[in-house]
């Protein structure tokens, strides 16, 4: 990794932690309640704002935006886009979480349809779903991803296709922004196992970029961190299982600091 970013990466969360950034979530009914604890413990501020009446005006004083299609409704989507306009506005980053994008025609529409009526900052799933809303070629198993690409080729193709930048998290978590690249190689299959760390680290991806205008970087340090977490609060209940780990993560996210990031942190820049 460049040594800009060696140097940098571990710093942003102790931003985030001065800042206490005002996130503003529309998310889905499964992980509510788990992305608000987990922003919380992280040291942001969540916020659940769905009603189409007010979104506007909490998108408006959040530090940043987070839409998450995982439980869908026109509702929703109505919602999402007055939040989403009015980020815009307010040069509130918004950060979109196309959950299960390619497994039905309405989601897909859904998810064009966000992105083409609000400025979208970072674009955040598996490699099938971030495939599927760039049109290239990929298969969806339910909301779980089979892909035959390389995850790094679907990253730069898909951030150059939509002109946004691009985070595919898996085994590998990849950060395309413009012509950089960066793979980061924290994390644990652990987090497969517990509903919704995915939609988690799209929020958290959004409390970092509320601190960091540079999106590359800040992504890079979001993955970084929350692998870190992840590894962590593995290595505290490989003797249990999901819902011990589930629990620990927040811990996890609660008690890293930047001297275990330096540690821990594992990545690699391809370009950038």
């Amino acid at each position: 990794m460049n040594e800009k970013y060696e140097m940098l990466i571990p710093k942003v969360l102790t931003k985030l932690r001065a800042q206490v950034p005002l996130v503003h979530n529309i998310t889905n009914v499964v992980v509510t309640n788990f992305t608000a604890n987990g922003l919380s413990a992280i040291g942001a501020s969540p916020v659940m704002a769905y009603a189409k009446e007010e979104v506007a005006d909490m998108a408006t004083v959040a530090n940043a935006l987070v839409l998450n299609i995982g439980t869908l409704t026109a509702e929703n989507v109505e919602s999402m886009i007055i939040a989403g306009k009015a980020a815009n506005l307010a040069n509130t980053p918004v950060i979109l979480d196309p959950v299960g994008a390619g497994a039905t025609r309405y989601r897909t529409e859904s998810v064009h349809r966000i992105m083409k009526e609000v400025e979208i900052t970072l674009l955040r799933g598996n490699a099938a779903e971030v495939a599927n809303v760039a049109g290239i070629k990929a298969k969806m198993r339910g909301v779980d991803s089979v892909s035959e690409h390389n995850n790094s080729e679907i990253a730069l193709e898909a951030a150059k296709l939509l002109q946004v930048p691009v985070v595919i998290t898996g085994e590998k978590d990849i950060v395309a922004v413009n012509e950089k690249l960066s793979i980061v190689h924290n994390g644990h299959q652990m987090l497969t196992k517990v509903t919704g760390t995915g939609c988690l680290l799209s929020s958290i991806l959004g409390a970092f970029i509320a601190v960091e205008e540079d999106v590359f970087l800040a992504s890079t340090a979001g993955l970084v961190t929350y692998g870190v977490a992840a590894e962590r609060a593995f290595e505290k209940t490989k003797e249990e299982g999901p819902g011990s780990f589930q629990i620990e993560l927040l811990n996890q996210l609660m008690k890293i600091k930047e001297e275990d990031i330096k540690k821990w942190m594992k990545v690699e820049s391809i370009r950038g």
